[in-house]
Formats: C-alpha cells, structure tokens, sequence
C-alpha cells in the first residue's frame, strides 16, 4: 500500500529520542524549550510555545485572545473540524468565508464582501482563522490589512504550512496575524509523532497561552501574590489544560527540523514530476499562487466532469490497486453536528463544488520515483 503521508524517521531521530529516555527528564525538561527556540528562529517569530497537538494550539490561541461566550469566529469550510470547534470549546459561535476555486484558501474577495455586511449589520467577527490549505499560504498581506481595517484578531492555522512562505515572509513569523499554529502529526511536514506549536509575537500573547498550557499555573517570581515564599512555591492564576509536549517528542521535533528544508525541497521535486505525468488527464492540477511558496503538505487534484470515471470510482480504482488515496475534506458545515448548528448544503458552494471533484495522492518527502510513477501509470490507465 502506497500512503498518501507518512512520516521519514531517520536514525538520528530515534538517537535522539533514546537519548532522552535515558536522561532525567521524560518531560517538562530541556527539549522542549530548545525545540521552541528553533521553530521560533526557522519561521522568524519572537516567541513559540510547544504543545500536545495543533488542536490544543488553536484552543489556547482563542483564549489568549479572550474568544469567549457571545463572541465570533470565521474560517474556511475546507479544513480538519479543529478549525472551527477551537470557538465552540471557548462558547463562542462560528462561521465560514468561502473559498477561492483556484486555492482553495479563504477567499478574500468574500471575505471582504462578507465583512463589510457584518459591519453594517453589527455583528462582525472577533476572530478570522484562515487556514493555510495543503501547505500554500493564503493571502495574508489582504488578511491582515482587512483585519486591521474591521479591528480583528487572526490566528493562522498553518498546520500544513511551516516551511512555507508568503512573498518574503516564513509562515509563522506573525508579520499580518497575532498567532500562528502548527502540526506536526505524523504525515505533516515534520512530526512529533503527536504534537503543534504556537508563534506569536506578543509577550503577553506567549505569557498567557503558557500559563493555560499548563493548568494555569505559574512559578515566575515577580507574578505571584505570595513572594515570601520557598522555591517549592507556584500559583494557579486561571483555568488552564495540561497541553505540554513531552521531552521525547520534542527531541523527536528537534531533530526533523535539521531536515525541514530537505523535506520541503523534496516535497516540490514531487510536484514537479506530478504536474508533468499528469498533465494531459482529464483533472485539474493544483494552482500555485505567485506570492507563495507552498510546503505541500497534500497534492490535490480535482476529476473533472468529463473523466472517464467520476471521484468515487477513481478513488476505489486507485485503492483496489493499492493506493491509499484519500480527500481532503470534507465541508466542516456539512458535518451532522455543525447541520446542528443551523449550517446546510448550499450555504457555501465553492467549498461544496470543490470537496465533490477532489482527490488526495501520495505526497511525502521519501516517496520513491518508482511509487510515484504507479501512481501515475494508474491514474493514467483508469482515466484512460
């Protein structure tokens, strides 16, 4: 079976892992400061904050920003459902921007459209949440001046992003956000085998989200109301989560990013020789905006109407013959719960049309010339 991700471990990498079972600290020791440090330095962000997953990440990224009960938040129907459900865990409400058909980012002619009615109407978003799909940045320079004209937050899901760019920004660096989060599941660019990040360059951002990361508890000195007492001493200032990232799994994070660029670069070799192979097939190849630098996590292609065989039957006839194809994703409001919520079919067609055509291939950094060409053999012999 031919993956359509998976993760490169190198031997380094379990040296690295085995070195620290065998040290003191399994956690809370210093892997994960030193991982921060490097992400922090590759992306060119002031601070980073490790945690347990992308998911968490989002979630303490709303409540550093105060994202509460009454509040709003907007981000594209064409993600993982954590995009979204980061909100509802704060009571908050959401809603979506459609997607450009060519992207597949947040659109940011409807986000324009959309917000300017939400001026009017007086409800306008607390928080937008665009999301950097397959790995290719979405227009942040338009974003972030359109956040800056309404006074919105923004938080960047980059979690297919990091070693992407946006003209001459890295992803990460918050040039046009206040937060942004990665992944690092298994199939993304790098892995902790579970795991995300937080960049930010506000300090208070980076102080409130570390407090919350860890049951809200502090230890620093000069915050306590209590100075008198011994080293032993800590204070819990809000309700916070256990979100931190092991030791282990950040010297497993520390040794892949000595590879990021690699991957990255393997990545679009890749590409290039999807774009050429299938060329001439009936489905639609991925657009890479000008001013980006994809990280390409996913390569995504869409059947067109006049194929052969529609999305379905291409995707069995892809796994029959072991490919582990796959489609992302699937609209997050027309999921039953967010149906719950008032969302239906219709509501934003882009993301509807586009979910129905695409297909996922295998794209990951070790993926052989000879596995990629079965790939392309046998899309090309099922679509004729």
């Amino acid at each position: 079976m031919i993956p359509y991700g998976r993760q490169t471990i190198s031997d380094a990498d379990v040296e690295a892992v085995v070195r620290v079972m065998r040290s003191d600290f399994l956690t809370q020791g210093p892997q994960v400061p030193a991982f921060e440090a490097a992400i922090a330095k590759h992306v060119g962000a002031q601070h980073a904050l490790a945690v347990n997953s992308a998911t968490s990440a989002l979630h303490l990224a709303c409540l550093a920003l105060d994202v509460g009960p009454g509040d709003l938040l907007w981000t594209s129907p064409n993600s993982f459902v954590a995009s979204s459900n980061c909100a509802l865990y704060c009571g908050a409400d959401v809603d979506f921007v459609d997607i450009d058909p060519r992207s597949y980012n947040m659109c940011t002619k409807a986000l324009s459209a959309k917000l300017q009615h939400a001026a009017n109407a007086g409800r306008l978003p607390k928080v937008l949440v665009p999301v950097h799909f397959a790995g290719q940045s979405c227009d942040m320079v338009t974003i972030g001046s359109l956040a800056k004209q309404y006074g919105i937050r923004v938080i960047e899901d980059a979690s297919h992003a990091i070693g992407g760019r946006w003209l001459d920004n890295s992803v990460g660096d918050c040039s046009y956000s206040d937060i942004t989060v990665f992944s690092f599941h298994p199939v993304k660019i790098i892995t902790t085998a579970e795991g995300g990040m937080l960049t930010t360059n506000s300090p208070s951002l980076a102080t409130r989200a570390a407090d919350l990361r860890s049951h809200g508890i502090t230890r620093d000195v000069a915050r306590l109301t209590r100075q008198d007492q011994g080293a032993w001493y800590y204070e819990q200032r809000s309700l916070g989560f256990n979100y931190r990232m092991t030791e282990l799994q950040a010297a497993l994070g520390l040794s892949q990013m000595s590879e990021l660029d690699r991957f990255v670069t393997a990545r679009h070799s890749l590409v290039a020789r999807y774009t050429t192979g299938l060329a001439d097939l009936p489905i639609v190849l991925p657009w890479q905006h000008p001013d980006a630098y994809s990280a390409f996590h996913l390569y995504v292609i869409q059947v067109k109407d006049e194929a052969r065989l529609n999305r379905r039957d291409l995707f069995d006839g892809l796994r029959a013959a072991g490919i582990y194809a796959n489609v992302h994703y699937i609209p997050i409001h027309t999921h039953p719960y967010y149906a719950g919520l008032g969302f239906k079919a219709g509501d934003f067609p882009e993301a509807e049309a586009y979910y129905d055509r695409a297909l996922s291939l295998p794209l990951y950094a070790d993926l052989s010339e000879q596995d990629q060409n079965f790939v392309i053999e046998t899309l090309r012999e099922l679509l004729g």
